[in-house]
């Protein structure tokens, strides 16, 4: 491309170099208006007007974008400048420390949208509970999604009973899981369907606790302020399922 190799530092202005350079100037622009074109900003408003069940709906139509390969394209940038003042998020997400599954690019989602806690196996604990304590009551998420995934590590390890170091403990917490899934003739990582049964379960269990352990939230439940719903990610299909 000769505007591309034209394009360089302290070239002297000549009328091609003009001509790429203005091209060049406002291809970027129609790029930019294009990106931001579907985007809408954080503002409080727009948390305001969200009840706890339409922003559930918001999620559910993000992730069906993400699967349909159609996300809404914004300037992230703009968007870091613009909610630099302040956070207006509609959802908090509690999801697997996985790489494959990272909550914003799920639900299509951008910056300020949603409060996003990973942890492996995607349990709570009081760090946890507090900090969506803070993403709801203080800084008004309607929705809270604890969103287990298929073919977890953690729920792997927890199955096999691994011990290493730190990891050793931690999977201790998904042990209820394991119990609630049900009896099996041969407990092990292999049994793929044990394995989804108990990261369904685990899913489940860490809904319970965040009602059980937060009277914060649990009262912001029963007022009809807040919805909290378990979900499981496909990891083959990039589709989120409630399964609550």
């Amino acid at each position: 491309n000769y505007c591309l190799l034209e394009g360089r530092a302290n070239m002297p202005i000549s009328r091609r170099n003009f001509f790429c350079g203005t091209a060049a100037t406002a291809l970027s622009l129609t790029a930019t208006k294009s990106m931001s074109a579907n985007c809408v900003m954080p503002t409080q408003a727009r948390q305001a007007a969200f009840t706890p069940q339409g922003a559930i709906n918001e999620l559910m139509e993000g992730n069906a974008r993400f699967v349909s390969g159609r996300p809404i394209k914004c300037d992230m940038h703009g968007l870091v400048l613009k909610t630099s003042t302040g956070q207006f998020p509609f959802a908090a997400v509690v999801s697997c420390i996985d790489s494959r599954v990272a909550a914003e690019m799920v639900f299509d989602q951008n910056n300020g949208d949603i409060f996003e806690a990973r942890v492996a196996g995607n349990f709570v604990n009081t760090d946890i509970l507090g900090s969506l304590e803070f993403a709801c009551r203080v800084a008004g998420a309607r929705a809270i999604v604890v969103m287990g995934h298929t073919e977890c590590g953690a729920i792997k390890g927890a199955v096999d009973q691994v011990e290493l170091g730190n990891l050793t403990q931690m999977l201790e917490r998904i042990e209820p899981a394991v119990q609630a899934a049900g009896p099996v003739d041969v407990r092990t990582s292999i049994n793929s369907e044990f394995v989804q049964k108990v990261a369904d379960a685990n899913v489940m269990l860490t809904v319970e606790a965040i009602n059980t352990n937060s009277s914060v939230l649990a009262d912001m439940v029963d007022s009809g302020e807040l919805i909290i719903v378990g979900a499981m990610y496909d990891i083959a299909t990039g589709k989120v399922n409630l399964i609550t």
